[in-house]
């Protein structure tokens, strides 16, 4: 039996534009080791190059297929309900290039979805457009729920209050592609060809990669370089498997791994 892990990225590895201390260790102990495993994130704007470039910078080297996005499941999931389906998008980059890639043609006017991504290039005006389209029966996608980190400066207004305006106006709710959904830990696993005894999640927040992980049946590896503080654990109905302080701490194998892994 093969065990992987599926990584988040910000505050797992990186912390904004900086290398988490110990993180390029950590992923090329994993590739010496041959560890399967993927980065997951919810940022649908990069394409995998993009995310491959900026780890580059950092000093790890990955390949493309260590990478797996919001905007791929987005795409996977709409490419499988119907052939020749039709979207509206909000979002840029990844998104565009994942929806393309699996078939899904872009529009102007009546779309089958309206899917919503991260991007700072689409106007109020177009928001309206799609409100329009929603209320006009366009099914509502979005490719995940982050919220803004809510700091003076910041220059995205973050996914989740772009969503709830669309929600607001329009009456509807989104369905959400990426973490916690069960959509994107899903495709991530397969994506990786593992099967959920052989899946551990490493995540920095307890809302999304650790509860995603729970709803899964995926052991859980929390780190706290990132968003979670260890004094709030407790408010929580659900716990990880694992606490260490950063990825630097996880030993393999893992206490769950059997022995010859």
């Amino acid at each position: 039996m093969k065990h992987g892990l599926l990584i988040d990225m910000d505050g797992v590895i990186y912390s904004g534009e900086t290398l988490i201390e110990g993180a390029d260790k950590f992923i090329a102990g994993l590739l010496k080791k041959d560890i399967p495993f993927t980065f997951m994130t919810n940022n649908s704007q990069r394409t995998r190059l993009d995310v491959v470039r900026k780890l580059k910078l950092l000093d790890i080297t990955v390949s493309e297929d260590h990478v797996y996005t919001s905007a791929m499941a987005t795409g996977k999931f709409l490419g499988d309900q119907g052939s020749n389906g039709t979207a509206y998008v909000l979002g840029e980059g990844g998104l565009l290039s994942s929806l393309h890639e699996n078939g899904i043609t872009l529009v102007n006017t009546d779309p089958e979805f309206v899917v919503l991504g991260e991007g700072r290039n689409f106007t109020l005006e177009m928001v309206q457009r799609a409100v329009d389209m929603i209320l006009a029966g366009a099914k509502f996608i979005t490719t995940n729920r982050d919220p803004s980190p809510k700091k003076p400066g910041w220059n995205n207004l973050g996914i989740a209050a772009t969503t709830a305006m669309i929600e607001e106006a329009t009456g509807r709710k989104a369905f959400v592609i990426g973490k916690p959904s069960p959509v994107m830990m899903r495709s991530a696993r397969k994506h990786l060809g593992l099967e959920t005894a052989e899946t551990t999640v490493v995540g920095d927040t307890m809302e999304t990669d650790i509860q995603g992980g729970v709803q899964m049946g995926y052991k859980t590896i929390l780190v706290l370089s990132g968003i979670a503080q260890k004094e709030q654990l407790s408010h929580y109905a659900f716990k990880p498997d694992l606490i260490v302080s950063s990825v630097d701490q996880i030993e393999f194998p893992l206490k769950w791994w059997p022995e010859d892994v």
